[in-house]
């Protein structure tokens, strides 16, 4: 019985290292591995397949021992970066004049502003403004001018554009006008230095399938597809009109369809929401989520349906950064529902990874079958192995029998 349960022990070790593989749909080799750490950028057809949260993602080792192991890894996900810094103030001088009132803003320590956010106690108002800087008070420059500022309140919009965004300005004064014939009650204003570090973005073609005008709701219905599903994370709407617009949108995404008697049934799930206007970009950033289908809903209340231009799409690039601690073939593996975020130590301990570790060449999609997981020529090709385990085996035997013999 014990020599029975030795042998067991033994294929079980042989058989073991590709236990965990066996538990996931799919495979990558990893190439090139030169070192402790290294970035793998996640290509696209890879999120097909894998869980929307990422969770599945493993990278798994086949040592020349035929032992199993795990490198561990972080995810990062290559957005746009900002760092805000608020710069102090106070406000001077507030006056009017011909056409309009003047508010003065003095820095204590002259440092670079690129972008003012106004706060107003009232609505409803559509304003040009003008924004001065000035060293002394004395000599002033402008930065921006014409500049519009607005805000919508009533049953059907809630909307406000009241930031001054403009190029890197280092003056101890700022002169801001606003042309109005009523005061306008500025509660609060903020001078603040806003940095942006660029992320990495991939473009997408977003192809407009369908456009519907709902004339009994009063909407505007887009219906978009992407060639294949990615963690998409911006959008950009283009509109072809030149009139004054403000039309609240939602976007929405397909998270899964199935047929009945009736036909197809598409369940869809809200995204993000926004609202389309002739002031800004119509730009639109939000949580990435992996995603194929879109539907962009607008709403167009009692004017006429906007005309729409081609949609752009980009999706943040989504890497691993690794460490490999022990040489062995590598696998990037994925493809399990049932399992959960990995959790490892080098997530607190970020700072000690290298600001640019080497990119890894990552193979082709291979299936891991569930009843034959995958084999190593370490198990099947070297005989001079094969040889030694069928010794010991024969030896363990041998001996048990010798002791049975023994006993009796």
């Amino acid at each position: 019985m014990k020599a029975k349960l030795i042998v067991f022990l033994l294929i079980a070790s042989i058989s073991g290292s590709f236990a965990q593989l066996g538990e996931f749909g799919f495979k990558r080799g990893l190439h090139n591995i030169s070192g402790p750490w290294h970035k793998i950028e996640l290509p696209d057809d890879i999120f097909a397949k894998v869980n929307n949260d990422l969770s599945d993602l493993r990278i798994y080792g086949i040592t020349e021992n035929n032992d199993t192991i795990e490198a561990p890894y972080l995810l990062e996900t290559m957005k746009d970066k900002k760092e805000v810094v608020n710069v102090g103030f106070k406000m001077i001088n507030p006056s009017s004049g011909k056409g309009g009132y003047f508010y003065t803003f003095e820095i204590a320590v002259e440092k670079p502003v690129n972008q003012i956010i106004l706060d107003f106690s009232e609505h409803n108002f559509d304003w040009r403004i003008k924004l001065e800087g000035s060293h002394d008070q004395q000599q002033w420059f402008n930065i921006l001018e014409n500049y519009r500022i607005l805000s919508i309140k009533n049953q059907q919009t809630d909307y406000s554009f009241t930031k001054l965004s403009f190029p890197d300005s280092k003056y101890r004064f700022f002169r801001l006008f606003i042309n109005s014939r009523r005061k306008p009650k500025l509660k609060t204003a903020g001078l603040r230095l806003c940095e942006i570090k660029k992320g990495n973005f991939r473009d997408y073609k977003l192809s407009v399938i369908r456009i519907a005008e709902n004339k009994k709701d009063k909407e505007t219905v887009i219906y978009a597809k992407l060639n294949m599903p990615v963690p998409l994370s911006f959008l950009k709407i283009n509109i072809h009109d030149t009139i004054d617009y403000y039309r609240p949108f939602t976007i929405d995404y397909l998270a899964d369809s199935f047929k009945t008697e009736m036909g197809w049934k598409y369940n869809y799930r809200n995204l993000t929401s926004g609202i389309l206007n002739s002031i800004e970009d119509n730009e639109f950033g939000f949580t990435d989520r992996i995603l194929q289908n879109l539907k962009i809903t607008i709403q167009n209340y009692d004017n006429e349906a906007l005309k729409i231009g081609d949609i752009k799409a980009k999706a943040a690039v989504h890497q691993l950064v690794a460490r490999f601690s022990k040489p062995a073939r590598y696998f990037l593996v994925y493809g399990n529902q049932k399992t959960d975020k990995p959790n490892y130590d080098i997530g607190h301990f970020s700072y000690k990874i290298p600001d640019n570790p080497t990119n890894l060449q990552i193979g082709e999609e291979k299936p891991i079958s569930k009843n034959n997981p995958p084999k190593t020529e370490a198990l099947f090709k070297n005989k001079t192995w094969l040889w030694a385990v069928m010794a010991i085996v024969v030896l363990l035997l041998g001996w048990f029998s010798i002791s049975m013999i023994k006993k009796k």
